[in-house]
């Protein structure tokens, strides 16, 4: 029987060469933290330490993150004893009323089954026209009558909240409150009572909106959830919940920097620009070279497992670096000259982890590739003189978020 709640288990105190978690950032604001890059190159599994002096398995490697990620004795339940925690705000976010991604098979299929054909690749095409009508009269707000604005929060932003919330049945107008305690409920260092707060009024938003749907249906996805039987009112309000954070948050976040990406290497936004029909691949390299994941995902072992030629025991946290797998030297072909850690829009990128792997990997992979491929060569093909408004060192970027990203982006044109 899965406990209730979450247990910390006893570990063993980790060894002096142990990679504290999370570790500080480099120079380039692109690339995997130092620290998790040094362990992938001494081994695809190393020991870390968690904030609390947890000790927990690093995993670093492509074929070992793959098959942490695909073998059903590493729980993604973060009731499971052991489950490595950054911080005690996402202990509660994950633990308080998981959603799916944070159950394991049967439960876990059963609810994500109830949204899964809203994020098939036919359904997801149909949507392309609206969607490029979204970004079309964002870049003509944007652009009305100024020559500079802030790509995150006057574009990146506002494109996939209204998206989801067209999906969804979300009101728009809205976006203020949910797009707060989004930020609130993914911040790494957001306490665990703040994070009940968030949690607790983001729930209770979407119950109540669930609740009027149910008696004012409409085609969208929430007004179906709502109409289920086998749903409860928890589980309706659960589902909206994470398909509303996340459903917003990566996309935002991974069309800033990839712009930024760009604008700091003009040949290959120079390659994009002249050659549109790259876009399809050039969005797979930039989620393989960005991988907005940065903190890894988290898995408990429920047994004994060896990985990569370490021995896992039952009840130890791992945490998949998504990031230093999809850097792995030799795995993705490039043109010369180029290695991992390189941007190559002509790069055959689509065996990369960054939307995760296995019967958790991201539902929602569709829409963002969409939805990143109309955003950038929308951008490249109307703002030719597209550029950076201020240094790139003067940038910030949200280092402490689950999902990495920029604060601002300042540009103009």
């Amino acid at each position: 029987m899965m406990p209730t709640a979450p247990s910390t288990p006893t570990a063993p105190s980790p060894p002096t060469a142990a990679v504290n978690l999370p570790s500080p950032y480099g120079s380039c604001p692109f690339d995997p933290p130092p620290a998790y890059s040094a362990a992938a190159r001494d081994g695809a599994v190393t020991r870390a330490v968690l904030p609390d002096g947890t000790a927990c398995w690093l995993v670093t490697g492509y074929d070992e993150v793959r098959a942490v990620l695909a073998d059903p004795r590493f729980s993604a339940d973060a009731r499971t004893p052991g489950f490595p925690f950054l911080s005690a705000g996402q202990r509660e976010l994950a633990t308080a009323k998981p959603s799916f991604i944070r159950m394991d098979d049967p439960e876990h299929a059963r609810l994500r089954r109830m949204v899964t054909k809203d994020f098939l690749v036919k359904r997801v095409e149909e949507l392309r026209p609206g969607i490029q009508d979204i970004v079309d009269k964002a870049v003509d707000r944007m652009t009305d009558g100024r020559t500079s604005a802030d790509l995150v929060a006057d574009f990146a932003l506002p494109i996939p909240s209204l998206v989801i919330c067209l999906m969804l049945g979300v009101p728009y107008e809205d976006h203020d409150l949910f797009q707060a305690l989004s930020r609130t409920l993914l911040d790494n260092h957001t306490t665990r009572r703040r994070a009940e707060e968030a949690h607790a009024q983001l729930m209770g938003y979407l119950a109540r909106l669930a609740e009027h749907k149910r008696d004012h249906p409409a085609d969208d996805i929430l007004s179906r959830l709502a109409a289920r039987e086998d749903l409860t009112p928890q589980e309706t309000a659960s589902l909206g919940f994470l398909l509303l954070v996340t459903g917003h948050e990566s996309t935002a976040n991974m069309a800033a920097i990839s712009v930024l990406a760009l604008l700091r290497d003009p040949d290959q936004a120079g390659l994009l620009r002249n050659d549109p029909e790259l876009v399809r691949g050039a969005v797979e390299e930039l989620l393989r070279h960005l991988t907005i994941i940065h903190l890894g995902l988290g898995r408990a072992a429920t047994e004994t497992v060896t990985v990569g030629g370490a021995t896992i025991p039952a009840g130890d946290g791992v945490i998949c670096m998504l990031s230093t797998a999809n850097r792995e030297e030799g795995l993705f072909a490039a043109g010369s000259g180029t290695g991992p850690a390189d941007l190559d829009v002509t790069r055959d990128a689509r065996r990369h982890v960054a939307f995760g792997y296995g019967i958790h990997q991201c539902l929602g992979q569709t829409l963002a590739r969409v939805e990143l491929q109309i955003i950038l060569t929308t951008l490249l093909r109307r703002l030719p003189g597209l550029g950076l408004a201020v240094p790139p060192a003067q940038l910030t970027y949200n280092q402490d978020n689950i999902v990495y990203g920029l604060r601002a982006l300042p540009v103009t044109w």
